[in-house]
């Protein structure tokens, strides 16, 4: 097994590469979906997060308010802190699990923070997805309705590019067209096969 980290800022199309490395082959892990995972009704993991931040983070259904807990971890970074210190361990746990039960030869880890929280899988290579500043706020604000001050300060809560990319082995650009980034991908997909291959 091969295993690639895919890392990228928000709105920076890494969901969108994902699918492509997917299409081409690759098992892909989503670290959204496995913090959703641990995060259900009855789950500890949501115990624990209402007993951080109260009965305020949930909707009436019983699930998580994620929109209400954003605002709050957002706002303030020792929150932020808090809650990475209880989801993280769960998801890591799970993420673990999943990755050894992978039978393809390569498996990507989508994990949007990579480099924040110091995600120490044992990856063979790291792939981060860049789109600029101005790309990520422009689709924040079409895609989630964010206000532009909204947008910018999601973006500067997270490691900008440059830790991103001293981090990674390859880089996506994802400035330009879904075309050129799907050319990258593919090139970039030979690339991996070739060392997951040598590696064998």
């Amino acid at each position: 097994m091969y295993l690639v980290g895919l890392t990228g800022g928000i709105a920076s199309g890494k969901s969108h590469v994902a699918k492509l490395f997917s299409e081409l082959g690759a098992s892909v892990i989503d670290a959204d979906d496995v913090a959703r995972e641990v995060v259900v009704p009855g789950s500890s993991g949501l115990v624990q997060i209402v007993g951080a931040f109260g009965y305020d983070v949930l909707l009436p259904s019983g699930e998580l308010d994620r929109k209400a807990l954003g605002e709050i971890v957002f706002s303030q970074p020792e929150k932020r802190i808090e809650l990475e210190g209880i989801l993280h361990p769960l998801i890591k746990r799970r993420t673990t699990q999943l990755i050894s039960e992978q039978k393809t030869e390569v498996v990507v880890y989508a994990v949007p923070l990579l480099v924040e929280a110091k995600v120490d899988y044992p990856f063979d290579a790291v792939v981060t997805v860049e789109a600029g500043v101005d790309n990520q706020v422009s689709r924040l604000m079409s895609s989630r309705s964010m206000s532009e001050p909204e947008a910018r300060q999601r973006i500067s809560a997270q490691t900008g590019s440059a830790e991103r990319e001293a981090r990674a082995d390859f880089v996506i650009d994802s400035s330009g067209t879904k075309q050129q980034t799907k050319e990258q991908v593919d090139r970039l997909w030979k690339q991996l096969l070739k060392a997951a291959k040598a590696k064998v």
